[in-house]
């Protein structure tokens, strides 16, 4: 009776399980590169937080299907860009509650109202009112000295509509995306212009165009707005470190005066 050598059985199933093994792994990228497409939906954002800063608890997600095509950067993107729209919300409705008159220039009656109106994804950052501009021009028409129009409407088109770009437009990411480390960063910046413009520009009487932070008495010192501001410049930077490292891309850094800076382009 023919023996057969040890050697060339277990070489034998060595290559079997190793071809198994290399077949699930290539069926398994398929399946995820497969459902990427399905997985991309319409722009979504979170809630207005309340008035009072108070956020309320995420609510634990479901696992989903579309979850085996997300890396864990992709899911750390998804948090700050949540994070960053619901902190410019707030902003928004806090400036329209500290500048009622801003409101009376809309159809709008309530701050909760003119929030959604401008965070509404329908409109794709676009508004007759603002010549459909958005992102840095929109915040250029928030403290032009001759606009007669609703400031912190085009205030927070103009913040939501920045980080929405530096985010791609994109609300959900998957293993197919890449975000701009660059664009991240400038978008921080651009924000900490737009916190200096928010408590320093004035128009030709001399007045704040916007009132924001208030300095004032023990009890009258208001410095949420800065808070807000803080957060928002801080999710930006992370991320943008975050992303340099995944593309090993070196950010370009830039200083300028805020009280003569100009908003970076995304």
């Amino acid at each position: 009776m023919t023996s057969v050598r040890p050697g060339a059985y277990t070489s034998g199933a060595f290559t079997l399980g190793a071809a198994r093994r290399c077949a699930a792994k290539q069926t398994t990228l398929l399946t995820l590169l497969l459902l990427v497409p399905a997985c991309t939906s319409t722009q979504s954002y979170p809630p207005t937080a309340p008035s009072t800063g108070h956020r309320t608890p995420p609510a634990e997600a479901p696992f989903k299907l579309a979850d085996l095509a997300k890396s864990d950067i992709d899911s750390v993107a998804e948090v700050h860009f949540r994070e960053s729209i619901a902190s410019a919300k707030l902003l928004t409705e806090k400036l329209y509650r500290r500048n009622p008159r801003e409101l009376k220039k809309s159809n709008m009656t309530t701050p909760e109202a003119g929030v959604a109106r401008a965070f509404d994804p329908r409109h794709a950052w676009h508004f007759a009112e603002l010549s459909n501009q958005r992102g840095i021009d929109a915040l250029a028409i928030a403290f032009r000295a001759d606009f007669a129009g609703d400031r912190i409407f085009a205030f927070g088109v103009g913040i939501g509509s920045m980080i929405s770009q530096a985010y791609n437009d994109k609300s959900n990411f998957y293993i197919t995306d890449s975000l701009d480390a660059q664009r991240l960063y400038n978008a921080a910046r651009n924000l900490e212009i737009a916190a200096w413009k928010l408590a320093n520009a004035r128009g030709a009487n001399g007045e704040l165009l916007l009132l924001s932070n208030e300095m004032g008495s023990a009890g009258a010192t208001n410095l949420s707005f800065e808070r807000e501001f803080g957060k928002l410049i801080a999710y930006q930077d992370t991320l943008a470190l975050v992303m340099a490292q995944r593309t090993n891309r070196a950010i370009r850094r830039f200083s300028q005066s805020l009280a003569t800076a100009v908003f970076l382009p995304l």
